[in-house]
């Protein structure tokens, strides 16, 4: 029988990355969740990347609670109020945390999940490993295709620079994050959230692990199980993104032929944070279809 234990919601934090919610002690350790929206609506769950915690979601929940949804967003381990652990940061493990919470929580299956970056790899195979689980499956900019790796993954993967980057990659994390944007002068309150991360040691280690286990990793084999099924299926892709290239979408669109693709002019990796209006429309008229 899994551990599930509700605990009380975190202290109020002076860290701009806190977003008031709910914590729930899981078999690996503590999730950190918001649970939003009328408790008879349709379940959506919001995934976030590889290194911002659940805050990239802020624009698009209200929204979707507004259109009737009830929507489930929580942070990564190793990220945001989530634990840290001394464990490997591999799919098994998010596959993991992802199937407890909803269990936790008693959440009524199937559920719509949407995931960005790494967090669409996540809700892939979520999905793939748990199709009775999932409704409907929403995509941005998702990981998971071999791509040629940049030099800071090159370094990721080497011992020495990669425990350089956990003591004192901390102003490198600062100096690459706007870059995920198309216009990063539009989004100047973006590095202070991320900021208190990016000093914690922990944090740098996760995303180290996580860099190293699933920045290369190929799920083509996945993605091609599930463009073969019926059900529905939604991409929205950034034009201007350089962190997984917009042309990467057209392989997507192959291995999926029957998803439903939107591209985003003058957006970068980050769609739901840069132009939330057009996804939250996407999203809801999606999910609602």
């Amino acid at each position: 029988m899994r551990s599930v234990q509700p605990v009380p919601p975190p202290p109020p934090s002076d860290s701009p990355t806190f977003a008031r919610g709910s914590t729930v002690m899981l078999p690996d350790g503590l999730t950190h969740y918001e649970l939003s929206g009328p408790p008879a609506g349709q379940t959506v769950v919001l995934v976030h990347g590889i290194s911002t915690p659940f805050f990239i979601w802020d624009f698009i929940v209200p929204p979707l609670t507004e259109a009737g949804f009830r929507v489930l967003r929580y942070d990564l381990y190793g990220r945001g109020h989530s634990a840290t652990l001394d464990t490997d940061y591999d799919s098994a493990l998010f596959i993991r945390q992802l199937s407890d919470l909803l269990y936790g929580l008693k959440i009524k299956t199937p559920v719509d999940l949407v995931g960005i970056s790494l967090g669409g790899m996540i809700v892939a195979l979520f999905t793939d490993r748990y199709p009775a689980l999932v409704r409907k499956l929403g995509l941005m900019a998702p990981a998971g295709i071999s791509l040629k790796p940049s030099f800071m993954l090159r370094l990721a993967g080497t011992r020495l620079a990669g425990e350089l980057m956990v003591h004192l990659g901390g102003k490198m994390l600062s100096a690459m994050a706007p870059k995920v944007f198309y216009k990063p002068e539009r989004f100047r309150e973006f590095l202070p959230k991320m900021e208190p991360q990016f000093k914690d040691k922990r944090y740098r280690r996760a995303v180290l692990s996580t860099m190293r286990l699933l920045s290369f990793i190929d799920i083509t084999a996945t993605y091609h199980r599930l463009g073969q099924e019926s059900r529905p299926q939604l991409l929205i892709w950034g034009r201007e993104d350089r962190t997984i290239p917009f042309e990467t979408s057209a392989t997507f669109k192959a291995l999926m032929p029957r998803l439903e693709f939107h591209a985003i002019d003058q957006v970068g990796h980050v769609p739901p944070y840069e132009s939330p209006e057009e996804v939250s429309r996407l999203l809801i008229e999606f999910l609602q279809r």
